[in-house]
């Protein structure tokens, strides 16, 4: 199927408005890298979501969600098939009591303020990630001795059949930076938190201490990923990274970040491949010096650069 039959079928579930052809992916990633999509389709419903999803999964269109993508790399080559991004449309939040109900593409900065503002705590460890809800679900996204494991009540989905369905807790499958969304590609598109009241004036103290730690040591300055490796099991990435002698080195516009060892950075004008040579450098350079295998946590997504 040609890119043409491809739009034309997309219009059948899609306004134009909401379909881009073409759309450099580094516009939508926090790496500020990445070639075209093919397609950057923006649902302004769950229904329009379903049917974007039904669709591509019908005619074997490959597609990909994302939220604000802050744990992505791009190939410079881009990604053939659709981007759906779904966290500028999908971002109410309602709050009962203790429990907190959010919409998938709701910033994991802006649900924090929501949540402070009802004096609820329990939620403080992910105020400073820069991803959505839905990206934490599928992470189990963590911080601070936090993890959203802790507070998950239910996530409702979407499969790839295009079908609604409700995960409990403990249907989740939460493990360190995993879940059962990752194994199944389920797409969350809301959930609902368990949290419990408390001080506001404490939960306030605790939001400007993490804001702090975060600020004065993570470079948040400098277009990057996030963490760029996962922890491996009795150590810390960054401080293997760092006591191999890494700190600062570059490839190309990519850097180990001289903040955070555990950062790579775009340092400007990087490309996929130059961060790509670069984690390959790390991963060899620390096994060598310590035999600790380094597993990535940025997602790499489109064709692969030569």
């Amino acid at each position: 199927m040609n890119n043409n039959e491809i739009y034309n079928k997309l219009r059948n579930v899609l306004s134009e408005k909401e379909i881009l052809r073409d759309e450099p992916m580094k516009v939508h990633t926090s790496f500020k890298i990445g070639g075209p999509a093919d397609f950057f389709v923006v649902p302004t419903c769950v229904e329009s979501l379903v049917s974007t999803i039904k669709l591509c999964s019908k005619e074997k269109i490959p597609y990909y969600i994302i939220g604000n993508g802050s744990n992505l790399l791009v190939s410079d080559k881009g990604f053939r098939g659709v981007i759906v991004q779904i966290y500028k449309n999908f971002n109410e939040v309602r709050i009962v009591g203790d429990r907190v109900s959010a919409q998938a593409g709701v910033l994991l900065s802006k649900l924090s303020k929501q949540i402070y503002e009802a004096s609820l705590e329990g939620f403080e460890f992910a105020s400073g990630i820069p991803g959505t809800l839905g990206g934490a679900v599928f992470m189990n996204a963590g911080a601070y001795g936090g993890e959203m494991k802790h507070i998950l009540e239910d996530v409702t989905v979407i499969t790839h059949q295009g079908d609604l369905i409700n995960l409990p807790k403990e249907a989740l499958a939460l493990d360190y930076r995993s879940s059962i969304l990752q194994q199944e590609d389920y797409v969350a598109i809301s959930a609902t938190l368990k949290l419990k009241k408390g001080d506001q004036a404490f939960i306030k103290s605790t939001l400007e201490q993490l804001s702090h730690k975060r600020k004065t040591r993570q470079p948040l300055e400098i277009p990057s990923a996030g963490s760029t490796f996962k922890r491996p099991e009795g150590y810390y990435a960054g401080k293997l990274i760092m006591d191999s002698g890494l700190k600062g080195y570059s490839i190309g516009g990519a850097q180990v970040s001289e903040k955070h060892c555990g950062f790579v950075v775009n340092k400007g004008n990087a490309t996929a491949k130059d961060v790509i040579l670069l984690m390959e450098h790390i991963r060899l350079i620390v096994k060598e010096k310590f035999g600790v295998e380094l597993e990535p946590e940025v997602k790499l997504l489109g064709q692969a650069d030569e």
